[in-house]
């Protein structure tokens, strides 16, 4: 016997889709067992054989679960915030009751659903008594949690094991559960809280999915309405106003891959329950596929399995999140894309569905082929209009040579001030890096798990960035109406082999100053590796300090300046916007012409040579002043100081070299091959001269005029420089194999 919905009332969405939610008979939100006698035989008997992936997991939550099913059923009353106890059992006990019917679909063990049904059952007995959580949070708490959104997270999995186990429910059993806990929350999570199920924002798509996904499960189609459409169901909020909103053309979603990542869980879930129920209303194609971009955009926004830690990011989230897991099973099923095999691969891990076991068969037939890790532009915005992540990778290898140039906008409350900001990743390393979050995440001591008080006085700084800082301020003064109000304005991008480039800018982040940045990543033969190109140019008539910091991830190994390291320079490095937070460990004053500094980490070296204007000091900075409770972590950073009178450009140029292994004790290539850096200009023409120890000269022209067909000249040392369109890379005559280090130390060796 399967387990059917019938939701019998037709509901007219007024919605650009046009389409019309019709009586939806015999369709399940997910796959149930036919019979619970014969279900192994009939969907397990060959996989279990084939001990793939899927069937370890399987066999794993099995155990798991065999050994919780042992234990008495705890339904604490809510008491704690994040991280606390009874906020944490409540957590487990989603994942057990959600685990339990996956199970019991998976494999028609009765003992599942009866633990699933009694576990609800003990949740029917309490929720109606509870009243608002006793350690709510400052916005839309809840009753089971400190705030809605985990009641929302509760109820998606909850809703789904309840679609799964219901047929073998007494219809009392069904009445008290569906009464007490699914319409009870439900009804809390909507018409109870619509200042949460009306937001165009993730904590409306965890509500609205939840609640949609229980309509199905109890048969409820105004549940469901409300769900896509808003509680006036008139489509001016809901879950399909959210796909409108929240994603750009692309894919992108606003907050960052932090945030992409929690939200795209409750939209592929619902999504999947949608087109299996109401496969009209076509919603993965709705937006030309934009749920399904979503997910590949947020597995492009990876490094290492990591995601890129802009804005509000916790750094160890990555590709094995079960968010994740679920938004690769579910478009492998949509595309058939053997790449996203690979993707599971890395991912190492399945979740509890017919979707995630197909794709452990495949992998075990061998079916996987490399995922298309691509150069790109992620337009920002609704329209994609407001400004664009640009990710430039140096090869389709996932931990090869990686920039990310964020050129965003703001990202709503948990946007940072970074605009025009980058980061830099090599060898499965970051090696220039962004600070992310601060925030212990369900860390009870570390403020309960919420974001700290240094997240909004640090790490949303201008300073906390690699990105230019003005007269020690963040960008839009830190205010974050204003910084939603304005996004940069996006220059040349392009992949074109050797060169890949792009180039931004801004000229309301500060009242007074203008800011452009354009970086590429080069590849010539006067390099063993690519290198980035940064061009940064701020553009004022009046006078002003320029702060351009680099955080660098290594143990610094020489300049080619002396530094002052003097123990009395170990104070703060300012009072207000993020410079509390940083000690001035060691400074050189008037650095002429060329700053060169190398830093070594794992077997690699590092080095940034930088164009600088007289008189520039660079300060050693390190995070951790002002920090009696230790709340962030100590990292290193240099930042090159100018003040000038009508503007400033700093040119660098970052560049992987060399070879260190402590193990065989030799070192190879530790020294930068770069000679000098210089820049030249004339209006709006710009040419960048690179020239390397073995005497190589690399160089790249830029303008500001976008026509591909504009010609420029600029004379650089006595010779004219022709290009037409907005770039051009100028190689080195040098043909050297790009495959050896130009300049290489000879191996030191020493014994130990």
């Amino acid at each position: 016997m399967r387990t059917f919905l019938h939701i019998t009332t037709a509901m007219a969405l007024a919605v650009s889709l046009g389409a019309t939610l019709t009586a939806c008979q015999n369709k399940a939100v997910q796959k149930t067992p036919a019979n619970a006698l014969d279900i192994q035989s009939n969907n397990i008997q060959n996989s279990v054989l084939q001990e793939n992936g899927f069937d370890r997991t399987l066999a794993k939550a099995k155990s798991e679960l065999d050994a919780q099913m042992r234990l008495p059923i705890t339904v604490p009353v809510p008491k704690d915030p994040g991280g606390g106890y009874t906020h944490e059992k409540h957590k487990q006990n989603a994942t057990l009751i959600y685990n339990a019917g996956q199970i019991f679909t998976l494999s028609g063990e009765m003992q599942y659903a009866e633990y699933a049904r009694n576990q609800m059952l003990a949740y029917a007995d309490v929720y109606p008594s509870w009243a608002l959580h006793p350690a709510k949070k400052e916005q839309s708490p809840g009753r089971m949690f400190w705030q809605n959104l985990n009641e929302s997270m509760w109820l998606l999995n909850v809703s789904q094991s309840y679609a799964a186990i219901k047929d073998i429910l007494t219809e009392a059993e069904r009445e008290k559960i569906e009464t007490n806990v699914l319409r009870n929350m439900a009804d809390f999570l909507s018409v109870g809280s619509p200042e949460t199920f009306n937001k165009v924002h993730n904590h409306g798509t965890w509500a609205t999915a939840a609640v949609g996904l229980t309509g199905y499960a109890i048969d409820d189609a105004d549940y469901v309405e409300q769900a896509l459409m808003g509680l006036d169901k008139s489509g001016e909020a809901g879950f399909l106003k959210q796909m409108d909103k929240l994603f750009s053309p692309d894919g992108y979603y606003n907050e960052g891959p932090y945030y992409q990542r929690f939200a795209l869980m409750p939209f592929v879930i619902f999504a999947q329950a949608v087109e299996q129920n109401n496969p009209e209303i076509q919603i993965f194609e709705k937006r030309d596929g934009i749920l399904k971009k979503a997910i590949y955009t947020t597995i492009q926004q990876n490094y290492g399995g990591l995601f890129f830690p802009i804005n509000d990011a916790i750094k160890d989230k990555g590709i094995k999140t079960r968010e994740l897991l679920h938004g690769v099973a579910i478009a492998y099923e949509l595309t058939g894309d053997k790449g996203l095999l690979a993707v599971s691969q890395a991912q190492g891990k399945y979740v509890l569905t017919p979707e995630s076991r197909q794709l452990a068969k495949d992998i075990a037939a061998g079916k996987a082929e490399p995922f298309d890790y691509k150069t790109m532009r992620l337009g920002d915005g609704e329209d994609g209009t407001e400004g664009a992540l640009d990710i430039i990778r140096a090869s389709q290898y996932p931990t090869d040579l990686v920039l990310v140039a964020k050129n965003t906008s703001q990202g709503l409350g948990h946007g940072h001030f970074d605009k025009l900001g980058f980061l830099l990743y090599d060898a499965g390393e970051e090696i220039l890096r962004d600070y992310g979050a601060a925030r212990f995440l369900n860390v009870e001591a570390k403020y309960g798990g919420h974001y700290l008080a240094e997240n909004n006085k640090f790490a949303k700084q201008t300073i906390a960035h690699n990105a230019l800082v003005v007269d020690e301020t963040s960008h839009f003064d830190a205010d974050v109406r204003l910084g939603n109000m304005n996004a940069p304005e996006l220059g040349v991008f392009s992949d074109s082999g050797d060169l890949k480039i792009t180039s931004a800018s801004i000229a309301t982040a500060y009242p007074d100053v203008a800011l452009d940045r354009t970086m590429a990543m080069i590849s010539d033969a006067a390099f063993p590796s690519p290198i980035i190109v940064d061009l940064m140019e701020a553009h004022s008539e009046n006078p002003h300090q320029y702060d351009l910091p680099f955080y660098y991830n290594g143990q610094l190994i020489e300049t080619n300046f002396k530094i002052n390291a003097d123990t009395n320079l170990r104070k703060p490095l300012g009072f207000k916007n993020g410079y509390e937070y940083l000690w001035r460990v060691g400074e050189a004053s008037s650095v002429r012409g060329i700053s060169q500094i190398t830093w070594l980490l794992g077997s690699v070296f590092y080095s940034v040579t930088s164009a600088v204007p007289e008189n520039t000091k660079i300060i050693f900075a390190e995070i951790g002043a002002n920090d009696p409770d230790f709340n962030l972590r100590r990292e290193p950073a240099f930042i090159l100081r100018a003040n000038r009178d009508d503007g400033v450009s700093f040119v660098s140029v970052i560049e992987p070299h060399g070879d260190y292994n402590p193990t065989v004790e030799y070192t190879l290539n530790s020294h930068s091959n770069v000679k000098s850096v210089r820049h030249f200009e004339s209006g709006s023409d710009e040419y960048i001269q690179i020239e390397t120890k073995a005497g190589a000269r690399v160089g790249l022209a830029i303008s500001g005029d976008m026509a591909l067909d504009a010609t420029h000249s600029l004379e650089v040392e006595g010779v004219t420089k022709n290009w037409t369109g907005p770039y051009k890379l100028f190689h080195s005559d040098k043909h050297m194999n790009s495959n050896k280090p130009v300049h290489s130390d000879n191996p030191v060796h020493g014994g130990q």
